[in-house]
């Protein structure tokens, strides 16, 4: 059976990473499966460049300016919206002529445009859609946060900073009902979260949604010497280590003003942590006066795409925090979890269903901020720690392994398909 994978990028980002492991662990298990993408990082022969036109371009850049114009040109805010302008036909090229399943993934930023989905429906090829975000069941954004329009119909915008009941997220949502009307898409949420958001959206409602979550490479994220990765990393060996991740640290959604409070609080507290404690940041714009306010020592890491350094910082750490106000099935916990480390994170999203509270991490109560310094502190001293990092570790072997997420995967498309190979 040959599956096209399709999304933006191969490698950066999380949905990517996603889609590109799953694509391996699919080719383990005996499936000629390749990506398709707009922006290719490695030489893997199965990953297919898509080539963009200019015209393209220029639709992408067209609907960048205007997105800039809606939301006053606020960084944290462009890329949260997507209009679905942007992005070519796919269906010439001899992979997706070749394939047996059509299998979209994260398709924003000019990889795929809704006159394209469109055409990739009326090809009549059997389609998988995994939900990444919620941006296939809303009008333009990635997350909602507390709106639900969606439900219903989107309109009056808030991300948009729109007050027009018929604004673009509303002739958005209304092109997108018209494209899936009829249509036998198998759409796949990565957690129950956000399969269920996804089931209450008016543009899915009555469609079945499975959900499978998404798998990693145990051959490489698995437990090491804590001692011997801080020494390859450069980190201290006298200090516990907290660990937190974001492709972009301006990015709200991904609370990293939750977790500066949540360490001041804890200082506060217990002061003995001071000396004790230590913060290891990862991204792309980190910046002195982000983490000066830190009352802990801070060690700033580059945004890093080599899994095999990132496997040596999970295991260099003691804890991963994750502030997230809204988030689907986070990479950086499935990784953390494989590497041994616990997890704290709010009550929000997927991320209860990956951490068991006081089984192998720690689930703090919403945007509780003196609960999630207590938890921190709780990991670190009053659990059992190597009995929570043997359990981080059983979860994600159990739980996210490349055979049965493939497998699952193989079972849809032999129905969609109607083979039995």
């Amino acid at each position: 059976m040959r599956v096209l994978i399709i999304n933006t990028t191969e490698r950066q980002g999380g949905p990517a990473i996603a889609a590109y492991r799953l694509t391996e662990a699919l080719k383990n298990n005996g499936i000629k499966a390749k990506m398709l993408v707009r922006r290719k990082s490695t030489g893997q022969v199965t990953t297919v460049l898509a080539e963009r036109s200019a015209a393209n371009r220029l639709t992408m850049l067209w609907e960048r300016l205007s997105v800039a114009l809606h939301t006053h040109f606020r960084r944290n805010r462009i890329y949260a919206i997507d209009l679905g302008h942007s992005g070519g036909d796919i269906t010439e090229l001899p992979e997706f002529k070749q394939a047996d399943v059509i299998h979209l993934h994260w398709i924003n930023d000019g990889m795929l445009s809704l006159p394209a989905v469109e055409k990739i429906i009326t090809s009549g090829k059997p389609i998988v859609w995994t939900l990444h975000d919620m941006w296939p069941f809303t009008g333009v954004c990635h997350y909602a946060h507390d709106c639900d329009h969606y439900t219903e119909h989107c309109h009056d915008c808030p991300q948009l900073n729109s007050r027009k009941y018929k604004d673009t997220a509303y002739r958005v949502f209304e092109r997108k009902a018209t494209m899936l009307q009829g249509t036998n898409i198998q759409f796949v949420a990565c957690s129950r979260w956000l399969g269920n958001m996804a089931m209450n959206s008016r543009l899915l409602q009555g469609r079945k949604i499975v959900c499978i979550p998404n798998t990693y490479n145990s051959n490489l994220f698995r437990p090491r010497s804590k001692q011997q990765a801080r020494e390859v990393v450069g980190l201290p060996l006298d200090k516990r280590l907290v660990v937190f991740s974001s492709h972009t640290f301006t990015d709200e959604r991904k609370g990293y003003h939750y977790l500066k409070e949540a360490l001041k609080q804890l200082v506060a507290t217990h002061p003995e942590w001071k000396e004790r404690l230590g913060v290891v940041l990862i991204g792309k714009d980190i910046t002195p006066s982000m983490y000066q306010e830190l009352p802990l020592e801070v060690y700033p890491l580059n945004y890093i795409a080599d899994e095999k350094r990132i496997v040596e910082i999970y295991n260099a750490v003691d804890l991963l925090a994750i502030p997230s106000l809204q988030d689907n099935l986070p990479n950086t916990v499935l990784e953390a979890m494989a590497c041994g480390v616990p997890c704290i994170g709010f009550n929000v999203g997927g991320i209860p269903e990956m951490i068991d509270h006081l089984h192998n991490g720690y689930v703090a109560e919403y945007k509780n901020v003196a609960d999630f310094a207590a938890g921190i502190h709780w990991l670190l001293t009053e659990g059992e720690y190597d009995i929570l990092s043997r359990e981080a570790a059983r979860k994600a072997a159990n739980t996210y392994g490349e055979n049965s997420v493939a497998m699952k995967y193989i079972s849809i498309y032999n129905r969609m398909t109607g083979k039995n190979e």
